[in-house]
């Protein structure tokens, strides 16, 4: 399975507790398309959230995140750890 970064923009002012729980909608979906999220960070002034998950595809990621109520704005690939 490959790893993903996706972006989320508009969410100023996001908190920790809303953090966890958009967070926690995606890990309640994430079986149903094989993925799992890892990690979610965010900056609240900017309002960007980050997520890290391996999955089989960017599309399965965008899928739990719509439903999840969070479209991502953006999702890459990172085929490389170091």
């Amino acid at each position: 399975m490959a790893k993903f970064m996706d972006v989320h923009r508009g969410m100023t002012g996001i908190t920790a507790d809303q953090l966890h729980e958009a967070h926690q909608a995606d890990l309640a979906l994430e079986e149903e398309e094989s993925v799992h999220f890892e990690r979610a960070w965010a900056d609240p002034r900017s309002g960007t959230v980050y997520c890290l998950s391996e999955a089989p595809s960017a599309d399965a990621v965008q899928r739990i995140h719509e439903r999840a109520g969070h479209k991502a704005d953006e999702i890459h690939e990172v085929p490389l750890t170091a």
